[in-house]
């Protein structure tokens, strides 16, 4: 299969001249100061060497006056299922085996949760989202013993920050939901950021941007 992409202007165009420079760095057949349009000559160049590392080609037809038009032919394949599953970082194909284990996320941010809820569902766990410290305890306190079998959850958060969180979720008397497992997952990546987290109570640590590679061999640790 390939797949085609055409852009076309209606511009200056390049003398043939030129086109035979046109991917070079910094190659620019008119200063800006001639031809009143800005830029470094480094565009085409990356453009060609991102065309090449996937294996396609860049064509172009160019007349002075009348335009330019690039074609660029990128070879592909309809992906199978299993190109689509979560793999680690040597490639092993990471198992959606948490159908039903049910997780409470507590994120602040919108985007990030919907983000975080579409993979977390792709591989079979349940989702179900707080909006802050507060609304984290009074769902976990809120479902029968063992409902949720983990927190995912944030560091910086309004109304109450996840450190704070953990804390009084430790704290709680009912100790089956005291002892529940709790992933900080968060911007804070640095090792103080880890330490501090296990030290409120925390299991383990996971840096955001939300990375399936990460999240799932650390709750495997538990599950």
């Amino acid at each position: 299969m390939i797949q085609e992409l055409s852009v076309s202007d209606n511009g200056i165009g390049m003398s043939e001249e030129f086109q035979q420079h046109i991917y070079e760095s910094f190659a620019r057949e008119r200063s800006s100061t001639l031809s009143g349009i800005t830029g470094s000559g480094l565009g085409m160049g990356i453009v060609k060497k991102l065309v090449d590392m996937m294996g396609g080609t860049i064509t172009l037809n160019s007349k002075l006056g009348e335009g330019t038009t690039f074609l660029i032919r990128i070879p592909g394949r309809i992906a199978t299922l299993e190109d689509t599953q979560p793999k680690q970082a040597d490639g092993v194909l990471l198992q959606p085996d948490f159908k039903g284990v049910r997780i409470l996320l507590a994120e602040d941010n919108d985007l990030n949760a919907e983000i975080a809820v579409t993979l977390l569902e792709e591989v079979g766990f349940v989702v179900d989202r707080a909006q802050n410290g507060v609304a984290c305890i009074e769902m976990l306190s809120n479902q029968p013993d063992h409902y949720y079998s983990l927190i995912l959850m944030d560091i910086q958060m309004p109304v109450l920050d996840g450190y704070e969180a953990t804390r009084k979720i430790r704290r709680m008397e009912n100790q089956q939901k005291s002892d529940i497992l709790i992933i900080a997952m968060t911007a804070n990546a640095f090792a103080e950021d880890r330490e501090k987290a296990l030290r409120v109570g925390m299991n383990d640590h996971i840096a955001k941007p939300i990375d399936m590679n990460k999240v799932i061999p650390a709750i495997r640790k538990f599950i």
